[in-house]
């Protein structure tokens, strides 16, 4: 483990529980998407993916479901939706959970397509793409938090989609992991270690008022 102080832990903390928490949200996120069909509205939606996670028995949220539809998938995890879009045949969404499981914290978001707009489906494969080939980055060169933004400007740039700087990823663990202060990812200035980050990869279409979202663990 990493001796910065933006790495610490608590005593609960365990991998394979970060593990758990992982794969427990990635369910949750499945079952949330599978569950949003044209017609409904974003903040049906958002209610609905809280009582689900409530079903799957989480401890509790530890960021707010959030879920977005139509052009609200350009905006950021602070910015609040302006309107309360229903979600159209051929259309474009993501889902974004936080959630604690067994005292530790799960992060997870993907984007999913209705319909065949091919673009659509493009983007939403693009910001998976492009989460991949950062992770694998960390991976084979251990570089730093901040580099791993640059490289991801740059590589979803040569996949032709502008890269949302203002996102940056964060810290996870055992819950609170906020009393760490650890800051972004992308401002970290060391390798970040595995099983702590968060790499958030969040993608404009050029032209289009859309775009797509991908989240996971760095592991």
């Amino acid at each position: 483990m990493n001796s910065d102080t933006r790495e610490a832990v608590g005593a609960p903390f365990s991998a394979a529980a970060m593990e758990h928490a992982r794969a427990k949200t990635w369910q949750a996120v499945d079952n949330i998407a599978a569950a949003i069909q044209p017609g409904m509205r974003e903040s049906e939606a958002n209610v609905q993916g809280k009582a689900i996670l409530e079903q799957m028995g989480m401890d509790r949220i530890w960021h707010p479901v959030l879920i977005r539809f139509g052009e609200n998938t350009l905006r950021t995890f602070k910015e609040r939706s302006e309107t309360d879009p229903v979600l159209g045949e051929n259309d474009i969404f993501f889902v974004d959970l936080g959630v604690v499981w067994d005292r530790h914290e799960g992060d997870a978001g993907a984007t999913f397509v209705t319909g065949d707009d091919a673009e659509m489906k493009r983007c939403a494969e693009a910001a998976k793409t492009v989460y991949d080939e950062v992770a694998s980055h960390w991976r084979s060169t251990g570089c730093s938090g901040a580099a791993l933004y640059d490289y991801a400007a740059g590589r979803a740039q040569a996949h032709g989609w502008r890269l949302n700087v203002d996102i940056k990823g964060h810290r996870v663990s055992d819950f609170p992991h906020a009393i760490y202060k650890a800051g972004n990812l992308g401002d970290f200035d060391q390798a970040p270690a595995a099983g702590l980050w968060i790499l958030e990869i969040q993608i404009a279409h050029p032209t289009r008022a859309f775009g797509a979202f991908y989240e996971d663990l760095l592991v």
